[in-house]
């Protein structure tokens, strides 16, 4: 089965429908910039509206150990995620003090991007591969922008990762099968207004990575 993670996830509903779909990771961003960051009390607030459900994902760009020690103190993520500009040294280090998984996510935009996968590799759990941002974007995610799909097929990549970056219900089965991806990321693509999720679309989004695997 496909593995899909709804980001950005700051109200009820939207946490709701994220269960009720069946994803397989719920993401908070802890990242004041985004339309989507919610604080350490307010995803626990969240989280706690179900028990089990969803793997929990804090989604930090840049973290100091005092910003992840307050979410975690309040929420106890099953996964961090880093989307900044962390090398691997950084990422172990999290990955050690913490004891949490660690999932970086990489920008993809040339085949070259690719060769950071190698250097990762060693210090994290799990890869996101994102687009890169585009040019004068104050997110490094979110953005609504795809990369090249073909780039990352038949790419052995050492550890599991998650393809994101402009995938909507509509075309979330051709990136599927055109990166040959165990699993799939969504933020933008499910909501109706920036930072505001849509359920139905959420609903519609994981029926659709149903769909791509028969």
């Amino acid at each position: 089965m496909i593995e899909v993670k709804i980001c950005g996830i700051n109200d009820a509903q939207g946490f709701d429908a994220t269960v009720a779909a069946g994803a397989d990771f719920v993401g908070f961003v802890f990242y004041p910039p985004s339309a989507r960051a919610v604080g350490p009390a307010a995803a626990a607030a969240l989280s706690a509206r179900h028990a089990g459900g969803p793997a929990r994902v804090g989604l930090f760009v840049d973290p100091t150990d005092a910003l992840i020690a307050a979410v975690l103190a309040a929420l106890p993520l099953d996964l961090i995620q880093l989307h900044g500009v962390e090398d691997p040294a950084r990422c172990a280090a999290i990955r050690s003090r913490f004891g949490r998984p660690v999932m970086k996510a990489l920008g993809i935009a040339v085949p070259g991007d690719l060769a950071a996968i190698a250097r990762f590799a060693p210090a994290v759990d799990r890869f996101l591969l994102d687009a890169k941002p585009p040019p004068g974007a104050v997110l490094p995610g979110g953005n609504a922008a795809a990369f090249d799909w073909g780039l990352v097929a038949g790419q052995t990549i050492p550890k599991p990762w998650l393809l994101a970056g402009g995938l909507t219900p509509g075309n979330v089965g051709e990136a599927i099968r055109r990166a040959g991806a165990p699993g799939v990321d969504v933020s933008s693509g499910v909501e109706r207004a920036r930072g505001v999720k849509d359920p139905g679309l959420i609903a519609s989004f994981v029926a659709a990575t149903q769909e791509t695997t028969g």
